[in-house]
Protein backbone atom coordinates (compact mmCIF):
# COMPACT_ATOMS: atom_id res chain seq x y z
CA UNK A 1 0.00 0.00 0.00
CA UNK A 2 1.04 3.59 -0.66
CA UNK A 3 2.72 5.67 2.04
CA UNK A 4 0.17 7.74 3.99
CA UNK A 5 0.09 11.40 2.95
CA UNK A 6 0.00 13.96 5.77
CA UNK A 7 -1.22 17.47 4.94
CA UNK A 8 -0.29 20.20 7.42
CA UNK A 9 -2.28 23.44 7.82
CA UNK A 10 -0.81 26.22 9.96
CA UNK A 11 -2.15 28.84 12.36
CA UNK A 12 -3.19 32.44 11.82
CA UNK A 13 -0.18 34.59 10.94
CA UNK A 14 2.06 31.61 10.33
CA UNK A 15 3.15 29.59 7.29
CA UNK A 16 4.11 26.09 6.28
CA UNK A 17 7.47 26.75 7.98
CA UNK A 18 5.90 26.25 11.42
CA UNK A 19 5.82 22.52 10.65
CA UNK A 20 9.50 22.19 9.69
CA UNK A 21 10.67 20.62 12.95
CA UNK A 22 7.68 18.28 13.10
CA UNK A 23 8.16 17.16 9.51
CA UNK A 24 11.87 16.60 10.09
CA UNK A 25 10.80 13.91 12.57
CA UNK A 26 8.06 12.39 10.39
CA UNK A 27 9.34 12.74 6.85
CA UNK A 28 11.19 9.43 6.77
CA UNK A 29 7.96 7.50 7.36
CA UNK A 30 5.23 9.60 5.77
CA UNK A 31 4.72 11.78 2.72
CA UNK A 32 4.43 15.16 4.46
CA UNK A 33 2.96 18.15 2.63
CA UNK A 34 2.86 21.47 4.49
CA UNK A 35 0.83 24.15 2.74
CA UNK A 36 0.67 27.92 2.98
CA UNK A 37 -2.94 28.91 3.62
CA UNK A 38 -3.90 31.66 1.12
CA UNK A 39 -2.80 35.04 2.42
CA UNK A 40 0.02 33.65 4.54
CA UNK A 41 3.57 32.56 3.83
CA UNK A 42 4.19 32.68 0.10
CA UNK A 43 0.54 32.21 -0.92
CA UNK A 44 -1.47 35.19 -2.19
CA UNK A 45 -4.78 35.93 -0.51
CA UNK A 46 -8.01 34.74 -2.06
CA UNK A 47 -10.41 37.21 -3.63
CA UNK A 48 -13.07 35.88 -1.24
CA UNK A 49 -11.18 34.76 1.88
CA UNK A 50 -14.11 33.31 3.83
CA UNK A 51 -14.23 29.85 5.39
CA UNK A 52 -16.00 28.25 2.42
CA UNK A 53 -13.36 29.58 0.05
CA UNK A 54 -10.57 28.32 2.28
CA UNK A 55 -12.15 24.86 2.42
CA UNK A 56 -12.63 24.98 -1.37
CA UNK A 57 -8.93 25.73 -1.70
CA UNK A 58 -7.73 22.92 0.56
CA UNK A 59 -10.22 20.34 -0.74
CA UNK A 60 -9.03 21.24 -4.23
CA UNK A 61 -5.40 20.66 -3.24
CA UNK A 62 -6.23 17.19 -1.92
CA UNK A 63 -8.57 16.29 -4.79
CA UNK A 64 -5.87 17.22 -7.27
CA UNK A 65 -3.50 14.75 -5.61
CA UNK A 66 -6.22 12.11 -5.00
CA UNK A 67 -4.17 10.31 -2.33
CA UNK A 68 -5.25 6.77 -1.51
CA UNK A 69 -4.60 7.30 2.21
CA UNK A 70 -4.32 10.77 3.69
CA UNK A 71 -4.49 12.64 6.97
CA UNK A 72 -4.88 16.31 7.73
CA UNK A 73 -3.12 18.00 10.64
CA UNK A 74 -4.70 21.38 11.34
CA UNK A 75 -3.34 23.97 13.79
CA UNK A 76 -5.52 26.79 15.11
CA UNK A 77 -7.31 28.33 12.08
CA UNK A 78 -6.02 25.37 10.05
CA UNK A 79 -8.01 23.11 12.35
CA UNK A 80 -11.32 24.63 11.29
CA UNK A 81 -10.36 24.16 7.64
CA UNK A 82 -9.33 20.57 8.40
CA UNK A 83 -12.62 19.69 10.09
CA UNK A 84 -14.78 21.22 7.38
CA UNK A 85 -12.79 19.42 4.69
CA UNK A 86 -13.34 16.17 6.59
CA UNK A 87 -17.06 16.99 6.39
CA UNK A 88 -16.78 17.11 2.61
CA UNK A 89 -15.00 13.76 2.59
CA UNK A 90 -17.79 12.33 4.75
CA UNK A 91 -20.39 13.71 2.36
CA UNK A 92 -18.89 11.96 -0.65
CA UNK A 93 -16.96 14.67 -2.49
CA UNK A 94 -14.80 13.10 -5.19
CA UNK A 95 -11.06 13.00 -4.55
CA UNK A 96 -11.33 12.96 -0.76
CA UNK A 97 -12.33 9.34 -0.14
CA UNK A 98 -8.92 8.30 1.18
CA UNK A 99 -9.20 10.38 4.36
CA UNK A 100 -8.09 8.08 7.18
CA UNK A 101 -7.82 10.47 10.12
CA UNK A 102 -7.60 14.02 11.44
CA UNK A 103 -5.25 15.66 13.94
CA UNK A 104 -6.39 18.95 15.47
CA UNK A 105 -3.73 21.00 17.23
CA UNK A 106 -5.05 23.82 19.45
CA UNK A 107 -7.69 24.03 16.76
CA UNK A 108 -10.32 26.59 16.01
CA UNK A 109 -13.70 24.81 16.07
CA UNK A 110 -16.51 24.79 13.49
CA UNK A 111 -18.47 27.00 15.90
CA UNK A 112 -17.40 30.62 16.49
CA UNK A 113 -13.96 30.56 18.06
CA UNK A 114 -13.85 31.59 21.71
CA UNK A 115 -11.69 34.71 21.75
CA UNK A 116 -11.36 37.67 24.08
CA UNK A 117 -12.94 40.56 22.20
CA UNK A 118 -10.42 43.17 23.31
CA UNK A 119 -7.60 40.96 22.07
CA UNK A 120 -9.39 40.51 18.74
CA UNK A 121 -9.66 44.27 18.32
CA UNK A 122 -6.01 44.76 19.23
CA UNK A 123 -4.95 42.22 16.60
CA UNK A 124 -7.18 43.89 14.01
CA UNK A 125 -5.67 47.28 14.77
CA UNK A 126 -2.22 46.04 13.77
CA UNK A 127 -3.28 45.86 10.13
CA UNK A 128 -5.20 49.14 10.01
CA UNK A 129 -2.30 50.89 8.36
CA UNK A 130 1.11 49.67 7.28
CA UNK A 131 0.86 46.43 9.24
CA UNK A 132 2.17 45.35 12.62
CA UNK A 133 5.49 46.53 13.95
CA UNK A 134 8.14 43.96 14.69
CA UNK A 135 7.59 44.55 18.39
CA UNK A 136 3.87 43.76 18.00
CA UNK A 137 4.65 40.60 16.03
CA UNK A 138 7.15 39.52 18.68
CA UNK A 139 4.58 40.12 21.40
CA UNK A 140 2.02 38.06 19.46
CA UNK A 141 4.41 35.10 19.26
CA UNK A 142 5.61 35.38 22.85
CA UNK A 143 2.07 35.64 24.23
CA UNK A 144 1.16 32.37 22.53
CA UNK A 145 4.06 30.37 23.97
CA UNK A 146 4.45 28.89 27.44
CA UNK A 147 8.16 29.80 27.42
CA UNK A 148 10.37 31.84 25.07
CA UNK A 149 11.20 30.10 21.81
CA UNK A 150 14.81 29.66 20.67
CA UNK A 151 15.94 32.56 18.51
CA UNK A 152 15.85 30.96 15.02
CA UNK A 153 12.27 29.60 15.16
CA UNK A 154 11.07 32.71 16.99
CA UNK A 155 12.53 34.97 14.31
CA UNK A 156 10.90 32.86 11.61
CA UNK A 157 7.54 32.96 13.36
CA UNK A 158 7.77 36.73 13.76
CA UNK A 159 8.67 37.17 10.09
CA UNK A 160 5.60 35.15 9.11
CA UNK A 161 3.34 37.47 11.10
CA UNK A 162 4.92 40.50 9.42
CA UNK A 163 4.40 39.15 5.90
CA UNK A 164 0.79 38.10 6.48
CA UNK A 165 -1.78 39.57 4.11
CA UNK A 166 -3.89 42.22 5.83
CA UNK A 167 -6.87 41.01 3.82
CA UNK A 168 -6.49 37.40 5.00
CA UNK A 169 -5.65 38.37 8.59
CA UNK A 170 -8.64 40.68 8.96
CA UNK A 171 -11.01 38.32 7.15
CA UNK A 172 -10.24 35.54 9.60
CA UNK A 173 -10.60 37.70 12.70
CA UNK A 174 -13.77 39.49 11.58
CA UNK A 175 -15.55 36.66 9.75
CA UNK A 176 -13.78 33.29 9.50
CA UNK A 177 -13.23 32.70 13.19
CA UNK A 178 -16.79 33.87 13.87
CA UNK A 179 -18.57 31.76 11.26
CA UNK A 180 -20.82 29.17 12.85
CA UNK A 181 -20.46 25.96 10.85
CA UNK A 182 -21.23 23.62 13.74
CA UNK A 183 -24.60 22.41 12.46
CA UNK A 184 -23.15 21.78 9.01
CA UNK A 185 -20.19 19.89 10.47
CA UNK A 186 -22.36 17.52 12.50
CA UNK A 187 -20.56 14.31 13.43
CA UNK A 188 -17.58 12.99 11.46
CA UNK A 189 -16.69 9.30 11.48
CA UNK A 190 -12.97 9.33 10.74
CA UNK A 191 -10.81 8.96 13.88
CA UNK A 192 -9.47 12.20 15.29
CA UNK A 193 -6.69 13.15 17.67
CA UNK A 194 -7.38 16.46 19.41
CA UNK A 195 -4.30 18.10 20.95
CA UNK A 196 -4.34 20.96 23.44
CA UNK A 197 -1.52 22.87 25.10
CA UNK A 198 -1.52 22.79 28.89
CA UNK A 199 -0.91 26.56 29.03
CA UNK A 200 -3.17 27.64 26.15
CA UNK A 201 -5.76 30.32 26.73
CA UNK A 202 -8.96 30.48 24.66
CA UNK A 203 -8.36 27.14 22.91
CA UNK A 204 -7.24 25.10 25.91
CA UNK A 205 -8.26 21.59 26.92
CA UNK A 206 -11.71 22.68 28.13
CA UNK A 207 -12.40 24.51 24.88
CA UNK A 208 -11.27 21.55 22.78
CA UNK A 209 -13.45 19.22 24.81
CA UNK A 210 -16.45 21.49 24.43
CA UNK A 211 -16.12 22.71 20.86
CA UNK A 212 -14.11 20.20 18.79
CA UNK A 213 -14.43 16.78 20.42
CA UNK A 214 -18.21 16.42 19.86
CA UNK A 215 -17.78 16.70 16.09
CA UNK A 216 -15.83 13.44 15.91
CA UNK A 217 -17.43 10.11 16.69
CA UNK A 218 -14.10 8.46 17.46
CA UNK A 219 -11.88 11.09 19.05
CA UNK A 220 -9.16 11.18 21.66
CA UNK A 221 -8.06 14.31 23.49
CA UNK A 222 -4.50 14.69 24.76
CA UNK A 223 -2.76 17.59 26.47
CA UNK A 224 0.85 18.53 25.72
CA UNK A 225 2.59 19.77 28.85
CA UNK A 226 4.70 22.92 28.87
CA UNK A 227 3.03 24.25 25.75
CA UNK A 228 0.56 27.02 25.07
CA UNK A 229 -0.86 27.70 21.60
CA UNK A 230 2.13 27.37 19.26
CA UNK A 231 2.67 23.67 19.94
CA UNK A 232 4.43 22.91 16.60
CA UNK A 233 7.14 25.38 17.62
CA UNK A 234 7.10 24.68 21.36
CA UNK A 235 7.00 20.87 21.50
CA UNK A 236 7.73 19.47 18.02
CA UNK A 237 9.04 16.13 19.28
CA UNK A 238 6.01 15.45 21.47
CA UNK A 239 3.64 16.51 18.70
CA UNK A 240 5.40 14.42 16.06
CA UNK A 241 5.19 11.36 18.31
CA UNK A 242 1.45 11.91 18.82
CA UNK A 243 0.83 12.29 15.09
CA UNK A 244 2.83 9.16 14.24
CA UNK A 245 1.00 7.13 16.87
CA UNK A 246 -2.37 8.31 15.53
CA UNK A 247 -1.47 7.34 11.98
CA UNK A 248 -0.07 3.98 13.08
CA UNK A 249 -3.19 3.27 15.12
CA UNK A 250 -5.65 4.01 12.33
CA UNK A 251 -3.96 3.08 9.07
CA UNK A 252 -4.75 -0.62 9.56
CA UNK A 253 -8.40 0.08 8.71
CA UNK A 254 -7.56 1.71 5.40
CA UNK A 255 -9.05 0.30 2.23
CA UNK A 256 -6.78 -1.00 -0.56
CA UNK A 257 -5.29 1.68 -2.79
CA UNK A 258 -6.95 0.52 -6.01
CA UNK A 259 -10.36 0.47 -4.33
CA UNK A 260 -9.95 4.01 -2.98
CA UNK A 261 -8.78 5.21 -6.39
CA UNK A 262 -11.97 3.84 -7.95
CA UNK A 263 -14.07 5.23 -5.10
CA UNK A 264 -12.60 8.66 -5.86
CA UNK A 265 -13.51 8.44 -9.55
CA UNK A 266 -16.23 10.58 -11.11
CA UNK A 267 -17.91 7.32 -12.12
CA UNK A 268 -19.09 6.97 -8.51
CA UNK A 269 -22.12 8.97 -7.41
CA UNK A 270 -21.44 11.15 -4.34
CA UNK A 271 -24.32 9.51 -2.49
CA UNK A 272 -22.86 6.06 -3.17
CA UNK A 273 -19.40 7.23 -2.09
CA UNK A 274 -20.87 8.65 1.11
CA UNK A 275 -22.79 5.44 1.80
CA UNK A 276 -19.77 3.20 1.34
CA UNK A 277 -17.55 5.38 3.52
CA UNK A 278 -20.20 5.42 6.24
CA UNK A 279 -20.53 1.66 6.01
CA UNK A 280 -16.78 1.19 6.21
CA UNK A 281 -16.63 3.27 9.39
CA UNK A 282 -18.99 0.89 11.16
CA UNK A 283 -20.99 1.59 14.31
CA UNK A 284 -19.81 3.96 16.97
CA UNK A 285 -18.08 2.54 20.02
CA UNK A 286 -20.85 4.19 22.03
CA UNK A 287 -23.66 2.56 20.03
CA UNK A 288 -25.78 0.18 22.07
CA UNK A 289 -26.50 -3.42 21.13
CA UNK A 290 -28.81 -5.98 22.72
CA UNK A 291 -26.41 -8.89 23.25
CA UNK A 292 -24.46 -9.62 26.40
CA UNK A 293 -20.68 -9.86 26.19
CA UNK A 294 -20.95 -13.66 26.32
CA UNK A 295 -23.58 -13.74 23.58
CA UNK A 296 -21.45 -11.42 21.44
CA UNK A 297 -18.50 -13.78 21.84
CA UNK A 298 -20.65 -16.73 20.83
CA UNK A 299 -21.93 -14.85 17.78
CA UNK A 300 -18.39 -13.91 16.72
CA UNK A 301 -17.39 -17.59 16.98
CA UNK A 302 -20.38 -18.60 14.83
CA UNK A 303 -19.53 -15.96 12.23
CA UNK A 304 -15.91 -17.11 12.15
CA UNK A 305 -17.09 -20.59 11.16
CA UNK A 306 -19.77 -19.41 8.73
CA UNK A 307 -17.27 -17.25 6.82
CA UNK A 308 -14.36 -19.62 7.39
CA UNK A 309 -12.20 -16.72 8.52
CA UNK A 310 -12.90 -14.56 5.47
CA UNK A 311 -14.07 -11.54 7.46
CA UNK A 312 -13.50 -9.81 10.78
CA UNK A 313 -15.91 -11.87 12.84
CA UNK A 314 -15.85 -9.56 15.85
CA UNK A 315 -16.57 -6.51 13.70
CA UNK A 316 -19.44 -8.23 11.89
CA UNK A 317 -20.90 -9.46 15.18
CA UNK A 318 -20.79 -5.90 16.50
CA UNK A 319 -22.53 -4.56 13.38
CA UNK A 320 -25.28 -7.18 13.66
CA UNK A 321 -25.73 -6.47 17.36
CA UNK A 322 -26.18 -2.73 16.77
CA UNK A 323 -28.52 -3.44 13.84
CA UNK A 324 -30.64 -5.62 16.12
CA UNK A 325 -30.87 -2.78 18.63
CA UNK A 326 -31.95 -0.40 15.87
CA UNK A 327 -34.41 -2.76 14.22
CA UNK A 328 -32.31 -3.04 11.05
CA UNK A 329 -32.38 -6.32 9.15
CA UNK A 330 -33.40 -8.00 5.94
CA UNK A 331 -37.09 -7.32 6.52
CA UNK A 332 -38.44 -10.79 7.20
CA UNK A 333 -38.28 -13.65 9.68
CA UNK A 334 -39.47 -17.24 9.99
CA UNK A 335 -43.07 -17.37 11.20
CA UNK A 336 -42.33 -19.79 14.04
CA UNK A 337 -39.54 -17.64 15.47
CA UNK A 338 -40.00 -14.59 17.70
CA UNK A 339 -38.88 -11.11 16.55
CA UNK A 340 -35.16 -10.77 15.90
CA UNK A 341 -34.47 -8.91 19.15
CA UNK A 342 -35.64 -12.01 21.00
CA UNK A 343 -34.65 -14.71 18.52
CA UNK A 344 -30.94 -13.90 18.25
CA UNK A 345 -30.13 -13.89 21.99
CA UNK A 346 -32.30 -16.97 22.51
CA UNK A 347 -30.64 -18.89 19.69
CA UNK A 348 -27.16 -17.98 20.87
CA UNK A 349 -27.98 -19.10 24.41
CA UNK A 350 -29.43 -22.36 23.06
CA UNK A 351 -26.33 -23.06 20.97
CA UNK A 352 -24.11 -22.32 23.94
CA UNK A 353 -26.11 -24.58 26.25
CA UNK A 354 -26.29 -27.50 23.80
CA UNK A 355 -22.58 -27.37 22.97
CA UNK A 356 -21.35 -26.75 26.49
CA UNK A 357 -19.72 -23.42 25.69
CA UNK A 358 -19.53 -22.91 21.92
CA UNK A 359 -16.87 -20.19 21.72
CA UNK A 360 -14.30 -22.26 23.62
CA UNK A 361 -14.62 -25.36 21.41
CA UNK A 362 -12.08 -26.34 18.75
CA UNK A 363 -13.09 -25.29 15.23
CA UNK A 364 -13.93 -28.84 14.15
CA UNK A 365 -16.27 -29.27 17.11
CA UNK A 366 -17.90 -25.94 16.38
CA UNK A 367 -18.46 -27.05 12.79
CA UNK A 368 -19.99 -30.29 14.08
CA UNK A 369 -22.54 -28.45 16.21
CA UNK A 370 -23.47 -25.96 13.51
CA UNK A 371 -23.93 -28.74 10.97
CA UNK A 372 -26.06 -30.71 13.43
CA UNK A 373 -28.29 -27.70 14.04
CA UNK A 374 -28.67 -27.05 10.31
CA UNK A 375 -29.99 -30.60 9.68
CA UNK A 376 -32.21 -30.71 12.80
CA UNK A 377 -29.73 -33.10 14.41
CA UNK A 378 -28.93 -31.19 17.59
CA UNK A 379 -32.24 -31.99 19.24
CA UNK A 380 -34.64 -29.71 21.06
CA UNK A 381 -33.40 -27.09 23.51
CA UNK A 382 -35.29 -27.45 26.76
CA UNK A 383 -33.68 -24.36 28.28
CA UNK A 384 -35.10 -22.04 25.61
CA UNK A 385 -38.19 -24.00 24.66
CA UNK A 386 -37.22 -24.27 21.01
CA UNK A 387 -37.56 -27.31 18.81
CA UNK A 388 -34.80 -28.61 16.56
CA UNK A 389 -36.69 -27.15 13.60
CA UNK A 390 -36.72 -23.70 15.18
CA UNK A 391 -33.01 -23.91 15.89
CA UNK A 392 -32.37 -24.84 12.25
CA UNK A 393 -34.49 -21.91 11.05
CA UNK A 394 -32.66 -19.55 13.41
CA UNK A 395 -29.26 -20.70 12.15
CA UNK A 396 -30.40 -20.25 8.55
CA UNK A 397 -31.31 -16.67 9.40
CA UNK A 398 -27.92 -16.18 11.09
CA UNK A 399 -26.10 -17.41 7.99
CA UNK A 400 -28.11 -15.16 5.70
CA UNK A 401 -27.60 -12.06 7.84
CA UNK A 402 -23.90 -12.77 8.30
CA UNK A 403 -23.31 -13.03 4.57
CA UNK A 404 -25.52 -10.01 3.85
CA UNK A 405 -23.54 -7.81 6.22
CA UNK A 406 -20.16 -9.20 5.14
CA UNK A 407 -20.77 -8.72 1.42
CA UNK A 408 -22.05 -5.18 1.97
CA UNK A 409 -18.72 -4.01 3.40
CA UNK A 410 -16.30 -2.03 1.21
CA UNK A 411 -13.43 -4.16 2.52
CA UNK A 412 -15.21 -7.26 1.21
CA UNK A 413 -15.96 -5.57 -2.11
CA UNK A 414 -12.28 -4.75 -2.42
CA UNK A 415 -11.27 -8.34 -1.61
CA UNK A 416 -13.72 -9.64 -4.21
CA UNK A 417 -12.73 -6.97 -6.77
CA UNK A 418 -16.36 -5.88 -6.93
CA UNK A 419 -16.74 -2.59 -8.80
CA UNK A 420 -20.46 -2.50 -9.59
CA UNK A 421 -20.88 0.64 -7.48
CA UNK A 422 -18.87 2.70 -9.99
CA UNK A 423 -21.42 3.10 -12.76
CA UNK A 424 -23.66 6.00 -11.73
CA UNK A 425 -21.59 9.08 -11.03
CA UNK A 426 -22.75 11.10 -14.02
CA UNK A 427 -26.48 10.70 -13.54
CA UNK A 428 -28.40 10.09 -16.76
CA UNK A 429 -25.14 10.34 -18.68
CA UNK A 430 -23.38 7.64 -16.68
CA UNK A 431 -21.48 5.26 -18.94
CA UNK A 432 -22.28 2.05 -17.08
CA UNK A 433 -20.45 -0.91 -18.59
CA UNK A 434 -19.31 -0.75 -22.21
CA UNK A 435 -17.92 -4.28 -22.31
CA UNK A 436 -20.57 -6.92 -21.66
CA UNK A 437 -19.05 -10.04 -23.16
CA UNK A 438 -17.63 -12.78 -20.95
CA UNK A 439 -14.02 -12.39 -19.81
CA UNK A 440 -13.82 -8.79 -21.05
CA UNK A 441 -12.80 -6.06 -18.63
CA UNK A 442 -12.68 -2.30 -18.94
CA UNK A 443 -9.64 -0.23 -18.00
CA UNK A 444 -11.33 1.32 -14.97
CA UNK A 445 -12.38 -1.97 -13.39
CA UNK A 446 -10.66 -3.55 -10.40
CA UNK A 447 -8.28 -6.35 -11.21
CA UNK A 448 -9.13 -9.76 -9.71
CA UNK A 449 -7.29 -10.55 -6.49
CA UNK A 450 -5.33 -13.74 -6.04
CA UNK A 451 -6.93 -15.91 -3.35
CA UNK A 452 -5.34 -18.92 -1.65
Amino acid sequence: MATPVLYFLHALGSSRREWSSVIDLLGARFDCIALDIPGFGDAPALDRPDVTALVDWFAGEVARDRPDCWYVVGHSMGGKIATLTAVRARDGVAGLAGLAGVVLVAASPPAPEPMDESRRQTMLSWFDGAGPTRQQAEQFIDDNCAAPLPTPPRDGAVDDVLRSSARAWNAWLTHGSREDCAAHAGCIEVPALVVAGSEDGDLDEAAQRRWNLPHYRDARLTVVAQAAHLIPYERPQALAALIAAHVDGTAARRLPDDFVALLNAERVAPRMRKTLLHRHAGPSRAANGILSAHQSGTLAAVIERVLDGAGDAGDIARRIDVDLANGVGDGWRFADLPPDRLAWPTGLDALDALSGGFAALPAQDQDHWLHAISVHGAGDCRECGWSAAQLAAWFEDVRAETVRVWTSLPATMAALSYDGFAVGGLGAGSPGYQETAADRREAWQLLPKAHP
